[in-house]
């Protein structure tokens, strides 16, 4: 017998996500709320069993405890990766799931960018040209340089393989080490005291966890090449951006390429601001056009699932977070 659940749809851009779920599961009521505020009453009101969820607005303030307390929420599908916003949950009675993968290509283009970006030293060139400068320049290859990868989940994969395909060396670092494709070298997290000073360019991907946050602490930062280069677009609290502003600002680094904070919006009298060996984005390497349709089709996909009495796919481990 196939199942026929209410369906609320909790994002800030309802409409299309509605429409695509409709299209596919036509027979259910989809219900939307665009929102923080107004979701515990939606949820108390029409006691909906699914709820798909975008943290559209920051984790500050996002209705976790109206969703993990209900009574009738069964099934919580986030639209992102994260789950960090949700703490715990009671696993037998609430069944999370997320869409790992949604963005994990175009997180690896940002992060071979921001690469590029130091290796081309495109700040420099670019503040000559300003100052109508001819000088004498040059660029380095990132070919033969060694990547240093926290996190082989499908993020970490896909940049792995982008920095294979540029002949670099991948050093990958996992909770649970096993041998993966363009990984040189995979290694558990206690390794890593070995492995900083290893590495051209670290790309921090791992999910915001007890056990990985302030997992780049000062003592890791101080251990890092002069000339490596920090790409962080994991979640803020993994890395202690106090001391990497500090390395940052005497030359103790390269250079770094920050796409999470501690505290977001980043606050106007950080230092990292007025530092020109950063590159500061909004929280914004997992944000391209059609990103979260590509979600909500997932989430269809699961529904499917879902309603025939299959194992979802993505299903996330309390216990883990992933």
């Amino acid at each position: 017998m196939t199942r026929t659940p209410t369906v609320l749809l909790h994002t800030d851009n309802p409409a299309d996500a509605r429409d695509k779920v409709v299209a596919a599961h036509p027979d259910l009521t989809v219900l939307t709320c665009d929102s923080y505020a107004a979701l515990p009453d939606t949820i108390a009101r029409h006691r909906p069993e699914v709820i798909y969820s975008v943290r559209f607005g920051g984790t500050s303030g996002f209705p976790r405890d109206a969703i993990v307390e209900s009574e009738t929420v069964k099934w919580l599908s986030i639209g992102g990766s994260g789950t960090d916003h949700l703490a715990t949950w009671d696993s037998a009675r609430l069944t999370v799931t997320n869409a790992a993968g949604v963005a994990a290509d175009m997180m690896a283009e940002y992060t071979l960018g921001a690469m590029l970006h130091f290796s081309l030293d495109i700040a420099g060139f670019r503040k000559a040209q300003k100052a109508r400068e001819w000088v004498s320049g040059k660029v380095t290859p990132i070919a033969g340089q060694s990547v240093l990868i926290l996190g082989m989940g499908q993020t970490g994969q896909a940049v792995a393989k982008r920095c294979r395909a540029m002949g670099m060396r991948v050093l990958g670092v996992r909770a649970r080490p096993a041998p993966m494709d363009n990984v040189d070298e995979i290694h558990g997290i206690d390794a890593l005291p070995d492995l900083w000073s290893k590495a051209d360019y670290i790309v921090i991907c791992v999910p915001l966890l007890p056990s990985t946050q302030g997992l780049v602490d000062a003592a890791a930062i101080a251990s890092l090449q002069s000339n490596a280069v920090v790409i962080d677009i994991s979640r803020g609290g993994v890395t202690d951006q106090s001391a990497l502003a500090v390395a940052l600002s005497n030359g103790a680094l390269k250079g770094a390429a920050l796409d999470v904070f501690e505290t977001e919006p980043l606050p106007k009298d950080s230092p990292l601001w007025a530092l020109e060996n950063v590159i500061l984005t909004p929280h914004c390497s997992s944000v391209y056009d059609g990103w979260e349709l590509k979600s909500v089709g997932m989430f269809c996909e699961n529904l499917t699932r879902y309603r025939q009495g299959h194992t979802l796919t993505n299903i996330v481990n309390p216990a883990r977070g992933y």
